[in-house]
Order: structure tokens, then C-alpha cells, then sequence
């Protein structure tokens, strides 16, 4: 009896190692330059008259009727930052990091810097 209840234990135990990674979702981005015809709901934000759009994450140029995976200029002011970015202080300055991107409180939104 007291090996049928371990085994139970152990099988229970299995289960919820195998379901809590069942779960784990890993988020990749796109290189820099790939070129993609269709994006989800994007935001569209223009610096120096050049348009750039944020879906997901992740920041695109027109090209023609395609986008073209791209990094945000500097000096870029935005309202709010992506899910998911992290503060990081360097030098005792706040910064806020996502996907590689750079940002600094500016007012009340942010502003992309180059660190």
C-alpha cells in the first residue's frame, strides 16, 4: 500500500512538472530587416516624417505595401511603454529596456535613447 501511494505521488508530481512546462511560451523577434506584408493592429507613430509602426513588440517601416522590421530612431516620444519591459538604472539613471530598445521618462510619456 505505502509503494502504490508513492507512485501516486510520483505520478502527480510528474504531471505538474510536465503541465508547468507545457505553459512556458518563448518569444522570438524578428532580425532586423525582414520584410513582412501584414501586421496586427499596429500603432503608428511619425518621427521626422518618417512613418514607423509598433505591433507586438516590435517596430516597422513602410516599404512600399510591405514593412520592414526595423529599430526605433532615437528620440522617438511615445504615451506608454510595451508589456513586459524592465527598469534598468545605469550611472543612477532610470531607463526602461524592451527588446532591445532603449527609453527614458520624458513628461508623461517616454522618449527612445541610445545608451
Amino acid at each position: 500500500m505505502k509503494r502504490l501511494k508513492s507512485l501516486f505521488i510520483l505520478i502527480a508530481l510528474l504531471g505538474g512538472f510536465t503541465l508547468a512546462q507545457a505553459n512556458t511560451a518563448v518569444k522570438v523577434y524578428p532580425r532586423i530587416g525582414l520584410v513582412v506584408t501584414t501586421m496586427h493592429k499596429p500603432k503608428i507613430y511619425v518621427h521626422k516624417g518618417v512613418s514607423f509602426h509598433f505591433s507586438n513588440g516590435i517596430w516597422y517601416r513602410a516599404k512600399g505595401k510591405r514593412f520592414v522590421v526595423s529599430t526605433a530612431p532615437v528620440g522617438l516620444y511615445i504615451n506608454s511603454l510595451p508589456m513586459g519591459r524592465k527598469v534598468v538604472y545605469v550611472k543612477g539613471r532610470r531607463y526602461y529596456r524592451y527588446n532591445g530598445i532603449w527609453y527614458q521618462k520624458r513628461g508623461r510619456g517616454f522618449s527612445v535613447v541610445k545608451i
